[in-house]
Order: structure tokens, then sequence, then C-alpha cells
């Protein structure tokens, strides 16, 4: 197996335990145990179990920002591209903290941890939101001052709604609960009458 399929490999089993027994109740020991491997390979690919955390987390964030990537390169308005990618953004990661069981709680727990990590993919995440109100802006259906600080703004306005999104808060199969388009149009549209 090569040295990239095997970091993988036991990167998707700690992903897979964490997930099951959250951060706090996973052990090398139990990793290198459910990858069949020694604690010895293990400890070659990383030095403890926080750093193989955070290259799960990591791991994930990365493919958030390449399903974001496929929203952004799309061919179609930039308004409408905007609300794509709120919406999308959202129901990413309500997938990714979903589909990691335990992990979900972690994320709740300990945001600071996730935090630290998420810094590389949130500075993605503005690059993003910037170029596509740089394309709004020279398709004349933007006007804004400085797209840099609005794109920072946004991200901001995104991640204040993670939690309530992904608690199901925001639920757009439920009649009492607020749906992510109405959100959505609240923070790109406004509310001032035009």
């Amino acid at each position: 197996m090569s040295s990239m399929k095997t970091r993988d490999m036991l990167m998707e089993k700690a992903r897979q335990l964490f997930a099951k027994s959250g951060f706090e109740n996973t052990t090398m020991n139990d990793i290198a145990e459910a990858s069949q491997r020694g604690r010895r390979t293990l400890y070659t690919y990383f030095r403890n179990k926080k750093e193989i955390y955070d290259a799960v987390i990591e791991s994930e964030l990365d493919s958030m920002y390449n399903q974001l990537k496929v929203t952004v390169d799309k061919e179609t308005t930039a308004n409408d591209k905007l609300l794509l990618f709120f919406v999308t953004r959202l129901e990413i990661i309500k997938q990714v903290v979903t589909r990691n069981g335990t992990l979900r709680g972690d994320f709740f727990r300990d945001i600071f941890r996730v935090e630290n990590v998420r810094k590389t993919f949130d500075k993605k995440e503005i690059d993003f939101l910037r170029m596509i109100l740089d394309e709004g802006i020279e398709s004349g259906e933007f006007e804004m001052v400085d797209s840099m600080k609005t794109a920072r703004i946004l991200h901001f306005a995104l991640k204040g709604l993670e939690v309530p999104y992904i608690r199901g808060v925001m639920n757009p199969n439920s009649s009492d609960t607020i749906d992510r388009t109405t959100v959505a149009n609240i923070i790109f549209k406004g509310i001032t009458k035009k």
C-alpha cells in the first residue's frame, strides 16, 4: 500500500472511531487496532491523536471546499450563484457534521478546536464569496463599496447560522421553522424597500 493510501486509510479509520466514540474516548491504540496496523505505523504518519483528529477535520473541510468550488464554477448569474452557494454551504456542513456521529457532539462542545482547524477553509470560503461578489459587481447585479469586507460579513453570517441549521431550527420540511432560502434572501437582498 502506498504511503498516501496508508495515511488516508488511517484517517478514515480514525474518522469512524471519532464519529462513534468521540475524540476523548478514542485512543491511538484504538485507531491502530481498527486499521489493522501497528502503533509504529500510526506514529509514522501522526505524532498524536490531536494531529490525526485535525487531519480528519481538514479532510472533511477539503471535501466541503471541492463541493463549494463546483457551485462557484457554475455558469449562472452572480445573484443565483450567491444564493446557491449559501444553500449548498449550509447543507454540506450539516451533512458533514451529521455523517460524523459523535463528532457532531464534539463540534458543539469544542467549537474552538474545530475553529482552529477551519482557519484555512474560512479564508478559502471568503475568497469564493469575494469572487462571486466581484462577478456581480462586474455584471451590474451587485453594488457595494468593498467586496472583501462584504464577503467577510457574509462568511460570518453563514458561520453563525451553522448551529441552528444543523440542529434543525432551519428545516425546510417544517412549517414552524425558518427555511434556508428565506434566510438567504434576507441576507443577500435585505429588508429595505427598493
